[in-house]
């Protein structure tokens, strides 16, 4: 008997893995809306492998917004765990979501629009504030 990709990804929920609809979701509780770097987006930022998660869309009055990650970030690295795919990122999300606090690093492509600007590595301080 096989089962559905739907069941499939219950059952792997249900067993405490990690799935990329949970990393997704973990995402867009730390203010960010994310995808695996491609091809496509290994060329447009100019990066040198295609890997890593890139920021599409960073959500107002976030943890992410107010530790000021940016759109078109690439996540490397959240409290030490390294970051290369989307599981990658759901797992340390999962991890470091309840502490409340923890440390971010991005890399910045250098941007072609605002020359003088150049890529680089940033970190940023995560506080998850509460009511």
């Amino acid at each position: 008997m096989s089962l559905s990709p739907q069941m499939l990804v219950l059952a792997q929920q249900a067993n405490g893995e990690m799935t990329e609809e949970r990393a997704l979701e973990l995402a867009e509780q730390f203010g960010v809306d994310v995808g695996e770097v491609d091809k496509e987006i290994q060329e447009y930022l100019g990066l040198p492998q295609p890997e890593g998660v890139v920021v599409f869309a960073v959500i107002g009055g976030t943890p992410a917004d107010r530790a000021g990650v940016k759109v078109k970030s690439i996540i490397k690295e959240i409290d030490k765990y390294e970051i290369k795919t989307l599981l990658d990122l759901g797992r340390a999300l999962e991890a470091v979501l309840p502490t409340k606090n923890f440390t971010i690093a991005t890399y910045e492509p250098p941007d072609p629009d605002n020359q003088g600007v150049t890529g680089g590595l940033n970190f940023h301080f995560v506080r998850t504030e509460e009511d």
